[in-house]
């Protein structure tokens, strides 16, 4: 069970018992899923309660246990040993609750679609809902978001200097060059055949006013310096 069946089935009991839940039952059991989450779902945790009440706003310690006992009441948390004090943790373990009824809360949703429907447009799309699943939110449907390059990142990335790079984009702009993924690979090929380092080659661009960087352009200008060097000494 993950966190999106957790929470549904406490909100689908929230709503047929609106006498019981309380805000502070929310708060409590919420926070209890994202402790264990962020634990790697351990079966069985530790709740520190000073940190949990300080967490949810809760000041008063009865007042934190009395709704965390109502959830271990309801099914939702399974308390494996209960803390000395205040100051220690709850051993807990959060439940495969299955008593949740969802048929007076989907009758309700529906009955609001369908008032909300009469107003405005239908919608054709169906519901995407999200889970967690290795830190990345995917939908029912298997899609992942597309990756998006980015021409900045990819070079700061590689150790470029902010303002080296910024001077680079600069005259790459004045120039309409394209900043495309492409472009990148090509340049990353060039900087590798010249044996400097990133930041290097975007910086001897920079000083000679180039949108682009290959190797030859290197060793073209060492061979230029070299022979400026030479026809010096023999004059």
């Amino acid at each position: 069970m993950n966190s999106y069946e957790l929470s549904r089935n406490f909100i689908n009991f929230a709503f047929e018992n609106p006498d019981k839940i309380k805000p502070n039952h929310y708060a409590i059991y919420f926070f209890a899923i994202e402790h264990c989450n962020r634990l790697g779902w351990k079966k069985k945790y530790g709740l520190p309660t000073t940190m949990a009440m300080e967490a949810i706003g809760i000041k008063s310690y009865n007042t934190y246990i009395n709704a965390l006992n109502d959830l271990v009441e309801w099914g939702f948390i399974e308390l494996i040993e209960k803390s000395k004090n205040q100051y220690s943790s709850n051993i807990i373990a959060l439940s495969n609750f299955d008593k949740a009824l969802d048929k007076a809360l989907d009758k309700a949703l529906i009955k609001h679609d369908t008032k909300h429907c009469r107003s405005t447009s239908e919608s054709i799309d169906s519901i995407n809902k999200q889970e967690t699943m290795n830190n990345k939110q995917v939908t029912n449907k298997g899609d992942e978001s597309p990756k998006v390059f980015s021409f900045k990142k990819s070079f700061l990335e590689l150790g470029v200097e902010e303002d080296v790079l910024s001077t680079f984009l600069a005259i790459r702009k004045k120039k309409n060059a394209v900043n495309s993924e492409i472009a990148f690979n090509a340049l990353v090929k060039q900087i590798d055949k010249s044996g400097l380092t990133p930041n290097e080659s975007i910086k001897i661009s920079c000083e000679n006013s180039w949108a682009g960087f290959k190797a030859e352009w290197i060793n073209k200008s060492e061979t230029k310096e070299n022979n400026f060097s030479i026809s010096q000494i023999e004059v």
